[in-house]
């Protein structure tokens, strides 16, 4: 199973192991990862589980749709490389996978 590690805001690591095929949210409340609240349950309606998804990792992720994009939009953190884990897939790809949640979540 991949791995992957969330860094809180305040720097606290917590490394998880993800099933392929579901997604990174979903891998976060499974293990209760502080910071993913995933309110809206992974439909894409509320951005409780904002991320950022540095390079080179951004370049395997799946492009934004238009309904994740108008979400982010909502965030007060926004970044380049910012993202709702509900929207990444888990993949083999995926092992050591590194994300940081913003200030605004905790």
């Amino acid at each position: 199973m991949p791995k992957v590690t969330f860094i809180a805001h305040d720097g606290k690591r917590s490394e998880v192991e993800a099933k392929s095929g579901e997604s990174l949210m979903l891998a976060a409340v499974l293990n209760k990862v502080a910071g993913i609240d995933a309110d809206c349950g992974g439909q894409c309606a509320c951005a409780t589980c904002h991320v950022f998804i540095e390079p080179p990792w951004s370049a395997l992720m799946p492009p934004i749709a238009d309904n994740e994009e108008e979400m982010l939009n909502f965030t007060a953190e926004r970044k380049e490389y910012s993202r709702l884990a509900c929207q990444i897939p888990i993949t083999d790809a995926l092992d050591g996978l590194t994300v940081s949640m913003p200030d605004g979540q905790h």
